[in-house]
Parts: structure tokens; C-alpha cells; sequence
């Protein structure tokens, strides 16, 4: 009764007003869009889908308060970090911009960025709670910038699919996907950043900014060239999310400005060239790069590529842009520019960090790279439903296959490559069978296993504050798991590997009609496309799943394409940059890499049309000309039967909502930790003592459970 009481004081008609006037706008900013694609509020509105908007902003905005006025109650005095972080910013709010607590380890930008929301608002004093507050309204923009950024994502996936298909015209998206709402209100529901909306930590403000740079950054990435303001924006914005977080330079310039980097290359856009027949390695290697040379990169979608295409992914981007220096530059100057602003710092500074260093020294700590995965597997456990249907589903299509012949063209004789592989010579052989035939890949899942137990045993490095802090989750992981022996580190290789195969195969996107591994690539080794760099199979696998993921007849059209390889390898250089150089095991520095992780993961959705789906092409042409002879008559006796009328009902409102069950799990997911989490800090405080004699620590405040 306590807590509906703190939660009904905390929602008073004038903060449910401000909530709910915040989501009508922030709804209809998402409503649509000129015909350009340039964002702009209209009042052209989507009914069905307006009010989903809105209630999701505005249930958001009730959670966030009611979270705030518990913790303003329960905990109203500044706790842990809190201590440091409010009479910091109580300073800065009394003009001492100068007066600096050395045990503060991370810019001034919160305390900056406080100061600016008092002035705006005009409010007296900077007391905890004015400070906390903050943070309600900055977790509502990272819902609406994340909405932006996932859209922008799908836009550009848009455009590069219509310049693969020149032929089609251009398919006008005019209103935001509902999988780009639902995800964005899912990341702002992000447990270990959602728990720190109610605390005054750089968390929320550091991700904030970042995605604002992401949103410039995914902006540039639609002009073949950036204006002068657009680069202006970029330094500004980047510079910004270092006054945040140190680390963050490696989201601005390595991500962001190694994406932009491919941008450039894409967009010299060079003509198509027919493959010559080889018969020589020689001949293939030099034919690959005088194609990178000019442009012609090897960059397929990540659900297409296999370990030897990300290497050639990265040589193929590589040699681009050696030979095309001035191209890559023009876009990336001004993430060079930030590097050295921050090496300057650097230079000037002494080191990375502010204040105490001793605790904060930058280490190599590789067993952060496996930490990850069992973190991303436990909150996006929900997302992994796809592979679970997958899983279930999988001996009905092999039994399918086996019995309707749907892979017909394997008996259609001979390919123009295997009629010309007698007359290649050994080492193309060879190559050949590594690269296409995949004979490396077993082998590759045993060195991936053995590096992981080398990590372990050799870099597994446990920091005196996971030891000695028993008010951190983190303290009990490793007490019940790494720290129980030896032998448990090795045998969660087995759970780190598991979660890094869920987690990438999440990103490579589940689609009806698309196995759930690659398929066999042959890019650079065989004849294939007017490129020739893929084989005839690849493109026939790549055409469907254009004709599915790309010509839908709504806005959710491309929400179902994974990312570029360049991307993921980008997203995955960045990730393990910021962590290896850190030698705490905190969720806190997870935030970032799982906030774009889920900006990349492709929506699932099951085929509403299963007959599609199972009738070879021939059969389906059958039974549509059957069809479109005597459908009539049957069509008309079955819409009045009752079941009918119902299922209509239900697929088309399917087709027009287009849910991703798996969405809907990961949010009633999030809820539940958040709940739990919040249980756990409001209601079982508890205190530290000295194990033998009892004696209370840290003066005798209360303790209290948190991330």
C-alpha cells in the first residue's frame, strides 16, 4: 500500500499531463514523413497505429516517474556513485566550474548538461531529486532517438536494395515501421539503462548523446556526399559524447566513422565487369582486387557470409579505400578530427581518465569478449524465439525438400564452373575447397573453442572492487560461477559459445523462406554475376529474399533485412575495443554495444500465407490458374462460413500490425527484471559488515542491491 502511495503521489494531473503531451508529440513527430524521406511533424495520422505510439511514449513516461518517485522516497540522500556525482553538479549549478573532486573519474558533460536544464527551466536549487528528474524526460528521447536511428537504418537498407534492382521504382515509405516503434520502446525499456533513469548517473545522459551522433551519422550515410554543416554536426556531436564518457570515442570514430568509410567507397559506384574463365589462383586474386580498386567491394548481408567472406569483407574494404584515399577521407575528416581532439586530451591530460587513476588503470582483458555473450543471450532471450520455431520447423523443411525436390537445379546438370574446374590449377583447387565447400568450418568452431579456453585460463582477470563490492549483481556472478573453481571457468566456454552462436544468428535475421545458416557463398572463386563474385545458387537464395524482404506491401517492408557484413564487423571491433581496455566487469559497459546490437537485429515475422510457401513453383502456378478459373464461387461460399470470416479478420489485421511475437517477449521480459531489480534496491536494503567481528562498514548507511 506504501508503494501505491508513493507511486499515486509521484503521478499528479499536471505530471500526467506533461507525460501525456510528451507522447503526443513525440508520437506524431513519428507519425510521418515528406516524400523525400526528410522527417517532418504532419498531422496525417495512421489511427490504429497513432495510438499505439502514443500509449507506448506515455506508459513509458508513467513507469520512468513512478520508478523516480520510489527512489526520490526510499532513497532520497545520494547513493554510491551519487555521492561524488550530485555535489559535483551542485557545484557546477553555483558557478564553480573550476572546483573539481579528484575522485570523479569521467568528464564534466553530466554536471554541464544539468546546469543547462536548470537555467532552462528555471528551477532554484539543484537538490537530488531536480538532478535525478532529469533523467525521465532523457529516457523518453533515447526511445524517440533510437525510433529515429532504427528507421534511418531501414531507410538506407531501402535505398541500397533499389540500387540493387535498378529496374524497380522507388518505393515511397511514408510512415514509420511499428517493429521501429516497438524496438525503440523496448531499448528505452533496456534494464540496466532503464534502472539508471532513476539514479543520477552518465548512463542515460552518455547514451542520449550517442545515439544523436548516431542519428547524424546514419543521415550522411544518405547523401553520396556530406555538406559542410553535416560535418560541422558530426564534430560537435562527437565531441559532446566524450564530455560523457571517455570511451565513447571509440563509438564515434571507429563505428561510426568505419561505416561511413564503406559509405564512401559504395558510392563510386563502379560499372558492372564480366568475369573472365581463370584457371589460376593468380588470375583470380589479381582480377578481386583490381574490382576493390575501383569500388567493387565484397560486402554481402551478414546472413550471407561466412568467416572467410568477413575477411574478405575487410581486405575487399580495405584495398578500396588504399586506392581511393581522397574519396574516404572527404567523408571520415571529421571523425578524424575528433580522434585528435581526443588524443589531445590525452596528451594534455596525462591519460585517459580524470582524477584517481589507480583504480582505472587500461588493461588487456580479452575474457570481456566472452563475458558478453551469456549477457546478451539473458536479456535478449526473448529475441531467440525465431530459432526456436526454427528449430521445431526443421524437420518438416528437410522432409519437404526430400520429397517436393525443391532445390531442383542441383540436377540440372553441371555448372560453367565445375565444367571448367579440370582445367584449374592445384592451388585454385584448393582454395576453392576451403572457400566454397566450407571444409574449414569445423575447424574453425574447434579454434574458436580453444582460444576461449586459452582466454580463460590466461586472461581472466577479477578487478578488488568485484570482490570486495557485494552491492553489485556482478559480485554474485562471479561468486557462484567463475570464481567456484577452475573447472567451472572451462565449462562455461561451452555457455559462452551458445551465446555467441544465438546472438549472432539474431543478428542474421530469421525469414520464411531462408535457411537458418548461410548459404554457400563463392565470392571471388567462382563464376558468377555480372561481378562474378557469387554463384548461381547465392544469387538465386539472394533473389528470393529480396522478393520477401523487399517488395511487401507495407511499411514494414524492410525491417526484416539484416545489417552488411561491414557493419556487424564494425559494430564488433568497436565492442570488443571498448571492453578488452577495461579491467572492471561492470553491465554498466555493456550499455552501448547491446544498444546497437538491438538497432541492427532484423525483425521476425511468421508467413501468413503458408500455402506460398509450400507448393513447389510449378504446383503454385497450378493451383493459382485453378484458382483464378473457379476461386469465384468458392471464394464466395467460404467468406460466409463464420471461421472464415474470423481468420480473415485476424490475418488481416496481422498483415497490417505485422507484431513480432518476439518483441512482445522482450518487453513483458524487460518489465519483469525491472521490476525484480527495482524490488531488490527498494525493499531488501541491507548492511555491511566485518565477517569476524560484525562490525558495520561504510558508516553504518544503509546498503542496497543495484547493476
Amino acid at each position: 500500500m506504501e508503494t501505491l502511495r508513493v507511486v499515486g503521489a509521484s503521478l499528479t494531473a499536471s505530471e500526467l499531463l506533461r507525460g501525456l503531451t510528451i507522447a503526443v508529440v513525440f508520437s506524431r513527430f513519428l507519425s510521418s514523413r515528406s516524400a523525400d524521406k526528410t522527417l517532418i511533424p504532419t498531422w496525417r495520422l495512421n489511427k490504429f497505429t497513432e495510438i499505439i505510439k502514443i500509449s507506448g511514449f506515455f506508459l513509458l513516461f508513467i513507469f520512468a516517474r513512478s520508478w523516480l518517485g520510489l527512489v526520490d522516497h526510499y532513497v532520497p540522500e545520494p547513493y554510491l556513485d551519487e555521492v561524488f556525482h550530485i555535489p559535483q553538479a551542485q557545484t557546477y549549478c553555483q558557478g564553480r566550474f573550476w572546483d573539481w573532486d579528484d575522485k570523479i573519474t569521467t568528464p564534466p558533460g553530466l554536471y554541464l548538461l544539468s546546469v543547462a536544464n536548470h537555467k532552462l527551466w528555471r528551477l532554484a536549487e539543484c537538490t537530488s531529486f531536480s538532478l535525478r528528474n532529469n533523467n525521465v524526460l532523457d529516457i523518453l528521447l533515447i526511445a524517440l532517438l533510437a525510433a529515429l536511428c532504427r528507421d534511418d537504418i531501414e531507410a538506407r537498407t531501402a535505398e541500397q536494395q533499389q540500387d540493387s534492382r535498378p529496374t524497380q521504382s522507388p518505393k515511397k515509405r511514408q510512415f514509420f515501421s511499428l517493429y521501429t516503434c516497438h524496438t525503440a520502446l523496448n531499448i528505452a525499456l533496456f534494464p540496466v539503462l532503464f534502472f539508471f533513469s532513476g539514479l543520477y548517473y552518465t548512463d542515460v545522459a552518455s547514451t542520449l548523446l550517442v545515439l544523436l551522433a548516431y542519428k547524424n551519422h546514419l543521415g550522411r550515410l544518405g547523401k553520396e556526399s556530406p555538406d559542410l554543416i553535416s560535418d560541422f554536426l558530426t564534430v560537435v556531436f562527437g565531441v559532446a559524447t566524450l564530455f560523457m564518457r571517455q570511451t565513447n570515442v571509440f563509438w564515434v570514430v571507429v563505428y561510426m566513422g568505419g561505416v561511413e568509410a564503406v559509405h564512401a567507397i559504395r558510392c563510386l559506384k563502379p560499372e558492372p565487369e564480366e568475369r573472365p574463365p581463370f584457371t589460376t589462383l593468380e588470375e583470380h586474386v589479381r582480377f578481386f582486387l583490381s574490382r576493390c580498386s575501383v569500388g567493387d567491394i565484397e560486402d554481402p548481408r551478414v546472413d550471407l557470409a561466412w568467416p572467410d567472406d568477413w575477411l574478405t569483407c575487410l581486405l575487399s574494404i580495405a584495398v578500396a579505400a588504399l586506392c581511393n584515399p581522397v574519396k574516404v577521407l572527404r567523408q571520415v575528416w571529421p571523425h578524424i578530427t575528433i580522434l585528435a581532439l581526443f588524443g589531445g586530451f590525452v596528451a594534455w591530460n596525462g591519460g585517459v581518465v580524470l582524477g584517481d587513476k589507480s583504480n582505472h588503470i587500461a588493461t588487456i582483458h580479452l575474457a570481456q569478449m566472452l563475458y558478453i555473450w551469456p549477457f546478451f543471450a539473458f536479456f535478449s532471450a526473448p529475441l531467440f524465439l525465431p530459432t526456436i520455431v526454427g528449430f521445431l520447423l526443421s524437420p518438416f523443411k528437410t522432409l519437404y525438400t526430400l520429397v517436393c525436390g525443391k532445390h531442383h537445379r542441383a540436377a540440372s546438370g553441371p555448372t560453367q564452373s565445375s565444367r571448367r574446374s579440370n582445367k584449374s590449377s592445384p592451388a585454385l583447387k584448393v582454395t576453392t575447397l576451403v572457400s566454397v565447400r566450407k571444409v574449414y568450418h569445423p575447424l574453425y568452431l574447434v579454434a574458436t573453442i580453444l582460444l576461449s579456453l586459452a582466454v580463460v585460463k590466461f586472461n581472466t582477470i577479477i578487478h578488488p572492487f568485484t570482490l570486495a563490492d557485494n552491492r553489485h549483481y556482478m559480485f554474485y556472478v562471479f561468486r557462484y560461477t567463475i570464481r567456484r573453481s577452475l573447472k567451472v571457468r572451462y565449462l562455461l566456454v561451452g555457455a559462452y559459445t551458445l551465446s555467441r552462436w544465438l546472438v549472432w544468428g539474431r543478428l542474421a535475421g530469421y525469414n520464411n523462406d531462408r535457411a537458418s545458416s548461410p548459404p554457400i557463398n563463392t565470392y571471388i572463386l567462382v563464376e558468377g554475376s555480372s561481378k562474378g563474385r557469387t554463384s548461381d545458387d547465392t544469387l538465386v537464395k539472394e533473389e528470393e529474399n529480396n522478393k520477401t524482404l523487399g517488395t511487401l506491401d507495407d511499411e514494414n517492408s524492410y525491417s526484416t533485412t539484416p545489417p552488411l557484413t561491414s557493419t556487424v564487423l564494425f559494430w564488433l571491433l568497436t565492442t570488443s575495443l571498448s571492453l578488452i581496455t577495461a579491467p572492471l566487469v561492470e553491465p554498466r559497459y555493456f550499455i552501448l554495444p547491446w544498444v546497437f546490437y538491438r538497432l541492427l537485429v532484423p525483425a521476425w515475422r511468421l508467413d501468413w500465407s503458408p500455402s506460398s510457401q509450400t507448393e513447389p513453383p510449378r504446383e503454385a502456378a497450378a493451383a493459382a490458374a485453378r484458382s483464378s478459373r473457379n476461386g469465384q464461387e468458392e471464394r464466395k461460399r467460404r467468406e460466409k462460413e463464420p471461421s472464415k470470416i474470423l481468420i480473415k479478420l485476424a490475418e488481416d489485421l496481422a498483415k497490417k500490425v505485422q507484431v513480432d511475437l518476439s518483441l512482445l517477449l522482450e518487453t513483458a521480459w524487460f518489465i519483469a527484471i525491472n521490476l525484480g531489480t527495482m524490488y531488490m534496491f527498494l525493499y531488501k536494503p541491507f548492511y555491511r559488515r566485518v565477517p569476524v567481528s560484525g562490525e558495520l562498514l561504510d558508516g553504518g548507511r544503509v546498503q542496497r542491491f543495484m547493476w
